[in-house]
Order: structure tokens, then C-alpha cells, then sequence
């Protein structure tokens, strides 16, 4: 819900979102370059976005993916991928990367996910995905910390 006492801080400081955008933007190009596909790409910014409850993000990034192509149904088991076969090894592998690193207060990435990332992952795929978990996480602070409107 917005609350039009809060400051959306994307714009009272836009130098600061804009650079946050380039980012983003270079994020999306080492990902691509590492391999990683556009719709493994969303389903980490969503799987992300829905540990951190950003709606606004979550409501972009999945009519993003749906966009691009994702089955709707994967959609709808992300935040059960351990529990289902939708998924490939390697895009498990980079889902339990991105949860790690998105939960990294409940104590910090671990060998044993790390680890199984490495396991299946080339080192510029376990920093793409690395460096897409990061990026969600800040995406989503400013919208949740703004209160970004998600409306019907």
C-alpha cells in the first residue's frame, strides 16, 4: 500500500537510481554472457522478490517472464522448486544460490550452497547469479522501503 508520507527515494535522489539502473542493465548483460537464459533470469529476480515481499517487483518480474515466455506453472511453484521437477539442475542450483545470497542475515552463504552451486555452475554463472540476487535485493529495498503502489 502507498503511504504518501513516505519518501520514494528512487526520486528524491535520482542520481542514485539511475545508477542503480546501469547497473542493472550490466547485471542483465553478464548474465546473458555467462549463459544464463532470459527466463532463468526472471525467475531468479522473482524468486528473490518474493523472499523479500516486494510486490511491485514481483508483479513486474513475473508479467516480465510471462512475457518472454514462462510457463505459468513454474511460476507458481517457485517458492517450492526443491518440491517439484520443473526444474534443471542448474537452474536449481542457481535458485538455491540466489536464496542464500538473498537471505545471507540468517548466516551468510553457506559452503554447502555455494558449493552445490559450484558444482553445476561455471564461476561466470555463480557470479552472474550472485551478482542478480545483490541486485533484486537493492531493487527491492527501494521499492519496499518506498512503498512503490501495487494496485488491482
Amino acid at each position: 500500500m502507498n503511504d504518501p508520507r513516505r519518501v520514494i527515494i528512487g526520486k528524491r535522489h535520482p542520481a542514485s537510481y539511475k545508477a542503480l539502473i546501469t547497473l542493472s542493465q550490466e547485471v542483465e548483460e553478464s548474465a546473458a554472457a555467462a549463459g544464463l537464459g532470459p527466463l532463468l533470469i526472471e525467475l531468479l529476480k522473482i524468486r528473490a522478490s518474493q523472499i523479500n515481499g516486494c510486490a511491485f517487483c514481483l508483479r513486474m518480474h513475473t508479467r516480465d517472464a510471462l512475457k518472454k515466455g514462462e510457463n505459468p506453472d513454474r511460476i507458481a511453484v517457485l517458492p517450492g522448486w526443491e518440491e517439484t521437477g520443473y526444474f534443471s539442475e542448474a537452474e536449481r542450483a542457481a535458485l538455491r544460490l540466489t536464496e542464500a545470497v538473498t537471505r545471507v542475515s540468517d548466516g551468510h552463504v553457506s559452503d554447502e550452497d555455494y558449493n552445490a552451486a559450484a558444482a553445476l555452475l561455471t564461476e561466470d554463472q555463480i557470479s552472474a547469479v550472485s551478482w542478480l540476487a545483490i541486485l533484486m535485493n537493492a531493487f527491492n529495498r527501494v521499492a519496499v522501503t518506498s512503498r512503490y503502489p501495487v494496485n488491482g
